[in-house]
């Protein structure tokens, strides 16, 4: 009956368009003061302790990391490289977007950052280089989705947040599934460029390649400095993404030059505004994760499944369309803060490894950040294509198809994400 009653005042506050943060606070408190004996005391020291933690300094590095590398030229060195390795088969500058994509996400830990700093490069190249506009926007929307799943990735702070499981760990479970569905989306771009005849580029020598690895070596050594400072242990995931950002304004400012020190000011503000909005939805998320413990409904839903004798299978293909459906209408860090401590404890019961469970959601956001009515990335795509979102939405199926299959496979063969961290004995 609580359950009942906290979903359908959460659901009530989210159709009048309220925004989703401070619908999650209304609701706890709604319920917390009309239902409940809590004292407001308590709710105050959550709102504090809940956020009170290491790992959350992760996300504002990370983001100003990111925006400090889509200023500074990173991107367009990283597209150069990738089209001189894949640029010679066929979709040659669409092959070389995903590769970029993939590079580029693995130092900036966010889809709609990827999506702008590839797509508004390479999206005007394709067009003029006798590309469809749809063919460019399917490729972009969803290889800059990859963002949030090869590390870093703030989606997968917000996961280890929410459910105290180890940011290093998910990190390296990524790299697998990250390169694997950029393989997916890679053969979904050469297949179709080959059916419908889309140009290609000419050769390049290795001479030109490795004038491109050169150039771009800057950005590409962040990645070391990331997963290679984690991996040694020489610094935790949140002291890496703060040497991330000291990396980036370096690289930006002193070493390429294409950021000038006056533009930073406005870089550290747009930085500082995005972190204080997935703050803001944290805090208020802790609040409903902390009400729905008070009245014990996770474990409720997790004895009712047990009891039910609903298994492993049948709850991963119930929580995959859950969270499919709510990709539908919000926004992956809101559904990870909401949905982690409902189905991570369901989860555990069965005996799914919290690692495992977390790509598994963050999949699932992939898909989301490519679909509409809410899919950030379509936005995104659509700012810079100058597409509609019903439009979009036609050109990113065939893309959209591939990680469907690709969601099936990650869910169902744990090996896929655990084999990396547990070959690192991180696990």
């Amino acid at each position: 009956m609580s359950a009942a009653i906290i979903f359908i005042i959460l659901l009530a506050l989210m159709l009048t368009g309220m925004p989703i943060s401070i619908s999650l606070g209304l609701t706890v408190l709604t319920f917390l003061f009309t239902m409940t004996q809590v004292p407001i005391e308590s709710v105050a020291l959550k709102l504090f302790t809940g956020i009170e933690k290491f790992e959350i300094m992760a996300i504002p590095f990370f983001i100003l990391a990111g925006n400090f590398l889509t200023h500074g030229g990173v991107a367009r060195r990283m597209i150069n490289f990738a089209t001189s390795m894949v640029g010679h088969w066929h979709g040659g500058l669409g092959l070389g977007g995903v590769v970029a994509c993939a590079l580029f996400a693995a130092v900036s830990g966010s889809s709609p950052a990827t999506v702008v700093a590839i797509g508004s490069i390479i999206l005007p190249a394709m067009v003029k280089q006798g590309f469809p506009n749809k063919f460019g926007a399917g490729v972009i929307t969803t290889s800059g989705a990859l963002g949030i799943l090869i590390p870093p990735s703030i989606v997968m702070v917000m996961y280890s947040v929410s459910t105290n499981t180890s940011v290093g760990a998910l990190f390296m479970a990524g790299v697998i599934p990250g390169l694997l569905l950029a393989g997916f989306l890679g053969f979904t771009t050469w297949n179709r460029a080959r059916r419908f005849g889309y140009p290609r580029l000419p050769k390049a020598s290795w001479g030109e390649r490795a004038r491109a690895f050169r150039e771009s070596a800057w950005g590409l050594f962040l990645i070391v400095v990331v997963m290679g400072g984690i991996y040694t242990g020489i610094f935790t995931p949140t002291e890496a993404a703060a040497m991330s950002a000291v990396y980036a304004f370096f690289v930006a400012v002193f070493v390429y030059k294409d950021l000038k020190m006056s533009d930073v000011p406005k870089v550290l503000l747009n930085s500082a505004n995005m972190s204080a909005m997935l703050l803001y939805i944290i805090t208020n998320a802790v609040l409903f994760s902390f009400l729905l413990t008070h009245e014990n409904i996770p474990q409720a839903m997790a004895d009712f499944m047990m009891g039910a004798g609903i298994g492993v299978i049948g709850f991963l293909i119930m929580a995959n369309i859950l969270m499919l459906i709510m990709g539908n209408f919000m926004e992956p860090s809101s559904i990870v803060l909401i949905l982690a401590p409902i189905l991570f404890p369901i989860a555990i019961a069965l005996g799914i490894h919290p690692v495992h469970f977390g790509i598994i959601m963050v999949v699932n956001m992939e898909v989301g950040l490519c679909h509409p009515p809410v899919g950030l990335n379509l936005y995104v795509a659509s700012g810079i294509t100058k597409m509609g979102i019903t439009e979009l939405t036609v050109a990113v199926w065939p893309w959209l198809l591939s990680m469907l299959v690709f969601l099936v496979i990650v869910t169902y063969i744990p090996a896929i994400s655990l084999w990396l961290p547990q070959t690192l004995g991180m696990l």
